[in-house]
């Protein structure tokens, strides 16, 4: 304790260990001890109570896409970053695509982190691109630093991130196991959703009957059989379908390495509450039934589904048209993606241990970034998030940070407000004002 510079104190401060009364040690950047509560703290540091708020530590959404550059009109650096700070995000990994140019090589990789490095409120990664034709990009990528790749396995939306067929999806996943890296996949089958009905219209059950569960199933069951095969290390992007939860645990239980996220709007948002025209809830996959979302639940729960990420793919409003055929797929969630979590946790029973165990320390570890975020344990980054878990808020998207205030979650009430969020040590957001940018950018280490 005596080089601390800084000491942070709740009664209740969520550790590995789970949650106690403690004092929280900062020197550096870095988390140098957790101590009991009354521990004297050293003449010189700076110091601050919290009282009965949590202290957290920050989250780490590994499913972010900020669109920037190209595409600075959907999002950006500076206002994703910022409604992550917001929304008790510390860190956060940029997808590959909406952006121009795509993160699929080097040159791409360098584009984006030049537009960042002055913007990020945050810290901030990136994973880079699978695409037919780029394998030779693979490796030189991964050298750079990106912490894995995306594949499709159906249409992206844009067209300069085509999608892998089985067989370039063979290719680029022995390309990327024989460097030990991770591919990361949108798993829907094409043609299950070239088989479904493609009615359009203003209906929701329409797009929910155009995007069907098996596509998902079928998707999941080929990729797994791929990386069995290869014994390459594969996790599958935002799991919508509760009939994959089978294929997964028992691919887990043969020794596949295997992975799976969901989402927040998949766990609190249901298809019955969904108004027709209302494309604010649109994403691929969809939202599904109530009956579905108890089970993921429950699969995250016993450990099938690892983690929750936000897939925060905004677009401009005048994207998210009436018709679901044709409007923007995407929800813009990491402002309140916590709150929402939490909300839904509670009320089935979970604490937020176990949130912070979804949203902080198992998607840290996905990212490989475990030893160093994640949780609030010596020698990980001062990273946290000041949360009020009592306290309730009715979603205003005035008050959003996002650069297009379009969301689902409009007019509902959550629990749970983020008072303050902290940056190696630094607050960086605190009462809806927010410090200059202090973001680093990272890459992944070997």
């Amino acid at each position: 304790m005596s080089e601390a510079e800084l000491v942070l104190r709740s009664t209740r401060v969520i550790t590995p260990e789970g949650t106690r009364a403690a004092s929280v040690a900062v020197a550096a950047g870095k988390i140098t001890a957790v101590l009991p509560y009354d521990a004297e703290v050293p003449s010189g540091a700076r110091s601050e109570d919290f009282g009965d708020d949590v202290l957290l530590p920050g989250l780490v959404d590994t499913h972010v896409h900020v669109n920037d550059p190209g595409r600075t009109e959907w999002e950006g650096f500076w206002t994703a970053t910022r409604a992550a700070a917001a929304g008790g995000i510390t860190t956060l990994i940029d997808m590959p695509l909406n952006s121009l140019p795509p993160t699929t090589t080097v040159a791409g990789l360098r584009t984006k982190q030049d537009v960042a490095r002055s913007k990020a409120h945050v810290d901030v990664g990136f994973w880079g691109g699978a695409l037919p034709g780029n394998v030779k990009d693979l490796q030189p990528l991964h050298e750079a630093g990106v912490f894995g790749f995306k594949a499709f396995l159906s249409p992206s939306g844009v067209e300069e991130f085509p999608e892998l067929d089985q067989d370039q999806l063979a290719l680029s996943l022995a390309e990327i196991a024989g460097f030990g890296g991770l591919l990361i996949v949108h798993a829907e089958d094409p043609h299950h959703l070239a088989a479904a009905p493609q009615t359009g219209g203003r209906r929701y059950a329409d797009f929910l009957a155009s995007r069907p569960r098996d596509a998902e199933d079928t998707a999941v069951e080929s990729l797994v059989a791929q990386a069995k095969r290869l014994d390459a290390r594969v996790h599958v992007l935002h799991l919508s379908s509760s009939d994959a939860l089978p294929i997964v645990a028992a691919a887990k239980a043969d020794g596949v390495r295997l992975t799976v996220e969901t989402c927040p709007h998949y766990l609190t948002l249901t298809a019955e509450e969904v108004p027709d025209g209302a494309s604010e809830f649109k994403c691929c996959p969809p939202i599904r039934e109530a009956a579905n979302q108890d089970l993921l639940w429950r699969a995250l729960a016993d450990g099938t589904i690892d983690c929750v990420v936000t897939d925060h793919s905004p677009s401009t409003a005048d994207l998210k048209t009436e018709d679901f055929a044709t409007a923007w797929g995407g929800i813009s969630g990491l402002q309140l993606s916590l709150s929402a979590v939490w909300t839904e946790a509670r009320g089935r029973g979970h604490g937020l241990e176990d949130v912070v165990r979804w949203m902080s320390s198992r998607t840290a570890a996905l990212a490989g970034l475990g030893g160093r975020k994640g949780a609030i344990a010596p020698g990980h980054d001062a990273d946290f998030a000041v949360f009020a878990p009592d306290e309730t808020f009715t979603v205003d998207p005035a008050a959003l940070q996002h650069r297009n205030r379009v969301t689902a979650y409009a007019g509902r009430t959550l629990g749970g407000v983020v008072r303050s969020t902290w940056l190696r040590g630094e607050r960086v957001f605190a009462d809806g004002e927010f410090t200059d940018p202090r973001g680093h950018l990272l890459t992944r280490t070997p």
